[in-house]
């Protein structure tokens, strides 16, 4: 592909009543993929999904305003909108009404009905399946990195966890979550999903929860590691280095790489539990760094990518503010040690999360969008 890859990144929130309790307010909310509103699995998420965008300037507009959409139509209904990867505030989530939902509760039990957990899919641009194929195997070694930069979920039922993205702890309960082993070709990947849909693990294809997989509806590679983050921008560095990644991953036009399954979840693992405060594992030679070094790691293994696409100059401001000022995980701790209050991280993060522009919400077109949602559904 020599033309620059589209990007396109949809996000996932919590919404809160004014004390930062989770509120059942997503029915209220959800005006659907062409207004830009999408129910999930709980009643106290929306989703939001940009158009496909190649310049991040655009693609930071979009999100921004789609945000302040929320956040207006939210208002209208009480409650506010917060960027966090679980919520502080313990909570019983409200399952939406719809048949597939409680077919998963029935499935799954407390995997489906316990879960409240907001992330962040990037969807990048491909040339083919067979290219988004090479793309899935090569990018697994580094979706840690995505993950530990992107925490922003440390406390689950009112209590610290240690973990810095404890929403990575509770998704991993799915039976269809995680890293992959290497694909061969398209056909075994979608042989692999129908194994399992065929033999009951999972209900249909939208219960794809893989790292990283191919869209069923979309020309694009979906990369599904990251904690939604606070800040109206905070998805702009994560999707300028998956497009990098899976750019990158492309250009090899054949799978280059592997890491066994296992020291992929160990090194998701190393993520979760410490984000950028502790070590990062190269699942690859089975080495662990400083966060520090894996960052400069994998900012030299895209570096041409990100030229390419001209993201370079701000991934790198980007990553280091990350160093300087800490992940979502580690502010949120610090909001939380000012009064030793849960909900005042809940507030905090809604305060960092407004949008002050009085832009309007963009324009919709009828062309599917690489960022819509595949299908609602517990992080889907």
């Amino acid at each position: 592909m020599n033309r620059r890859r589209t990007v396109g990144v949809e996000e996932e929130f919590l919404l809160v009543d004014k004390h930062g309790v989770p509120s059942p307010a997503g029915p209220k909310l959800a005006d659907g993929p062409d207004q830009g509103i999408e129910h999930e699995l709980q009643q106290e998420q929306a989703e939001t999904g940009s158009q496909p965008r190649t310049e991040l300037a655009e693609l930071a507009l979009d999100l921004r305003q789609r945000r302040q959409h929320l956040a207006r139509q939210a208002a209208g209904s009480g409650v506010q909108v917060a960027g966090l990867g679980t919520s502080p505030v313990p909570n019983q989530p409200t399952l939406f009404p719809e048949d597939r939902y409680r077919s998963m509760v029935d499935s799954f039990g407390p995997t489906a009905s316990e879960v409240l957990t907001c992330g962040v899919h990037v969807h990048v641009g491909i040339a083919s399946e067979a290219e988004g194929i090479v793309v899935i195997n090569n990018v697994q070694p580094w979706l840690s990195v995505i993950l530990a930069l992107s925490a922003n979920s440390p406390f689950w039922q009112g209590n610290d966890t240690g973990y810095a993205s404890y929403r990575r702890q509770v998704q991993d309960r799915w039976p269809s979550a995680g890293p992959t082993a290497p694909f061969r070709n398209p056909a075994e990947y979608h042989a692999m999903v129908e194994t399992l849909i065929g033999s009951g693990v999972i209900i249909d294809a939208g219960m794809v929860y893989y790292d990283a997989r191919l869209s069923a509806r979309y020309p694009t590679v979906e990369l599904r590691v990251a904690d939604v983050g606070a800040e109206p921008d905070s998805a702009i560095v994560v999707a300028a280095l998956c497009r990098a990644l899976v750019d990158s991953a492309a250009a090899s036009g054949s799978w280059t790489v592997e890491a066994r399954p296992e020291l992929l979840r160990g090194a998701a693992w190393l993520a979760s539990r410490y984000g950028l405060s502790g070590e990062l594992l190269d699942p690859v030679s089975g080495q662990a760094f400083s966060a520090e070094a894996r960052l400069q790691q994998l900012v030299d293994q895209v570096r041409q990518s990100l030229i390419r696409h001209g993201d370079l100059a701000l991934v790198e401001s980007g990553l280091h503010d990350l160093l300087q000022h800490g992940t979502g995980a580690e502010r949120q701790r610090a909001a939380f040690a000012r009064r030793n209050s849960v909900a005042d991280v809940v507030l905090d993060a809604v305060e960092r999360g407004r949008v002050a522009d009085p832009d309007p919400c963009p324009a919709h077109t009828e062309v599917p969008t690489a960022a819509q949602p595949e299908t609602s559904s517990a992080g889907s």
